[in-house]
């Protein structure tokens, strides 16, 4: 088990990666593959995110993700019930969550064996979609579960209930529910708002909303959310993590809840959320400081 403070003199690590959809990933894999091992033991690999790959929680002290924030979404639901804490490698392009550049990784390996790190959770969501008295869909996401539409593209009406209470009525092109990893994401640029990684919170944002009244909410992850659409679109979807699931029924009642596994990022000493907010998002400021 992968303990801060603690010295962990050759780690054992899962190497994962999206070389399936990007196949330069490989190639910078192997560049990177030394440097790996230099530090620690790779007990398995899974460079296609293989559905026949099991990951079990004993079998790797943590997972090391190479590739953008895509493959540290698809690591994470990938890994399921059985998440592993994970360093992520940026060979994207953002980096948001794969916060370690390639040239960084010895340093951030050395400092995991010195136990110079931090291990931070997020909470992860779970999706059940229930059709005619059957559960089509369950499963886990990172980011937020989207009720997007499509063509013909018509205004939809969307209800919000609240543990088995309705909490409004939404007239909108779609609805975020995001958890704080996802509030970077599509919700920030649906106009909602940034939560810090570590709460224990979701946001709910409607996309376009047709009243200017109604705003984004903040709520604890604690209780249930339940939407309904009704009459959607043709091509209106449930979409995880980006990830369409289903096209929605008149019938279908989709719940949202906090899930039970954890998602846990390894933090280098140095790194720290405003950090990552300054240097990925832009908030450097200092629009007066001459050059």
């Amino acid at each position: 088990m992968l303990n801060p403070g603690q010295k962990h003199e050759r780690p054992r690590v899962l190497v994962l990666g999206s070389g399936d959809r990007r196949p330069e990933i490989l190639t910078q894999i192997e560049a990177l593959r030394p440097v790996i091992e230099e530090s620690a033991e790779i007990v398995a690999e899974d460079l296609q995110y293989d559905p026949e790959f099991e990951i079990e929680s004993d079998m790797a002290d943590f997972a090391i993700v190479l590739g953008g924030d895509g493959s540290i979404l698809r690591a994470a639901r990938h890994m399921g019930h059985c998440q592993l804490p994970v360093l992520g490698v940026n060979l994207g392009k953002l980096g948001f969550l794969a916060d370690i550049q390639p040239h960084e990784l010895a340093h951030a390996l050395a400092q995991i064996r010195a136990g110079a790190f931090g291990l931070v959770d997020h909470l992860m969501l779970q999706c059940k979609i229930h059709r005619d008295g059957s559960v089509v869909y369950d499963g886990l996401g990172l980011n937020e579960f989207a009720v997007l539409s499509g063509p013909p593209f018509h205004m939809q009406y969307i209800d919000l209930y609240v543990d088995g209470q309705l909490a409004t009525s939404y007239s909108c092109d779609g609805l975020l529910i995001s958890t704080p990893v996802g509030s970077t994401a599509h919700n920030l640029s649906a106009g909602g708002p940034i939560l810090r990684k570590d709460l224990k919170a979701f946001v709910l944002t409607p996309i376009n909303p047709h009243t200017l009244t109604v705003r984004p909410v903040v709520d604890t992850a604690e209780r249930t959310y339940e939407i309904v659409v009704r009459q959607p679109n043709a091509s209106a979807s449930a979409v995880l993590d980006g990830q369409v699931l289903t096209t929605l029924q008149p019938s279908d009642r989709v719940l949202v809840e906090q899930a039970r596994p954890v998602f846990q990022l390894i933090e280098i000493s140095g790194q720290g959320y405003y950090r990552t907010l300054r240097e990925k998002l832009g908030w450097r400021g200092d629009f007066y400081k001459n050059d």
